[in-house]
């Protein structure tokens, strides 16, 4: 008896499981028969065509060109700028503090961006006003806006490439010795000013490491003193270093300590 009780339920659910979908079904052939004719559905097509001057070929060319500068954008943003350096910064920071995803990586990304915003303005302002719209005003050619575009961006990053690092790549490249700035290829400056933004990160972030491990060595030595080995010292040590980076009003010394840093 129990058995049949239990079957007879599970039949008329799914049969009104399979009713309802049935009248759902007929509703929305029924919507589309209506409204098909009023509402149409582009349609999306890609041809190929062989070019009949050479003015149609030099603009394929030009949006091929266009379509990969977008594609390569996210790469020019990152190791061109202070995107790089501040980003490791702020990751040190986070592992220094050990609040594991506190704040999370969205959070530090954005900031990064909007930092990185805040300190090439000045530059996109020149970029603008020597190449982007002299180019749409058909004052200079492309590769005239290229080389206005190229000039504010090359000052920034030998303000702040060491020596050293572009005597490096100068060297692999097997390029003489440059009598000015300008003899020196971007190609070779740009490689050179990675590595010395990472350089100078990694400097920063071992700075920042230092304080809170003092504060971790101190809390460790008080519970092996107290006798507490199997309490987590960093269980404990994790509000005095939130408390420390508070009171010292951390955020604004480091963020202040790096938009300096690019002046």
């Amino acid at each position: 008896m129990k058995k049949t009780k239990d079957i007879k339920p599970k039949k008329n659910f799914n049969k009104v499981n399979l009713l309802c979908f049935l009248i759902i079904l007929f509703c929305f052939v029924g919507v589309l028969d209506v409204y098909g004719q009023t509402i149409p559905i582009p349609r999306i097509g890609l041809s190929i065509e062989e070019a009949e001057s050479p003015q149609q070929v030099a603009t394929s060319i030009q949006i091929l060109f266009l379509l990969t500068i977008l594609s390569i954008a996210p790469s020019i943003l990152i190791m061109m700028t202070a995107f790089t350096r501040i980003i490791i910064v702020l990751s040190f920071l986070r592992n220094a503090i050990a609040t594991q995803q506190t704040p999370p990586t969205q959070v530090i990304i954005g900031l990064a961006l909007f930092l990185t915003f805040f300190i090439m303005a000045p530059i996109a302002t020149e970029i603008n006003e020597k190449a982007f719209q002299p180019y749409l005003a058909e004052e200079i050619s492309s590769s005239e806006a290229i080389t206005n575009a190229m000039t504010p961006l090359r000052e920034f990053m030998f303000r702040q490439t060491r020596e050293k690092d572009l005597a490096l790549f100068m060297e692999i490249a097997n390029n003489e010795a440059p009598e000015s700035l300008d003899d020196i290829p971007s190609l070779t400056l740009i490689p050179a000013f990675i590595i010395s933004e990472l350089k100078t990160a990694f400097q920063l972030g071992f700075i920042l490491f230092l304080p809170f491990i003092v504060v971790d060595m101190v809390v460790a030595s008080t519970l092996m003193a107290m006798g507490m080995m199997m309490l987590p010292p960093a269980m404990i040590s994790l509000p005095f270093k939130l408390l420390l980076f508070i009171m010292i009003d951390g955020w604004n010394i480091i963020i202040k300590s790096l938009i300096i840093g690019f002046k």
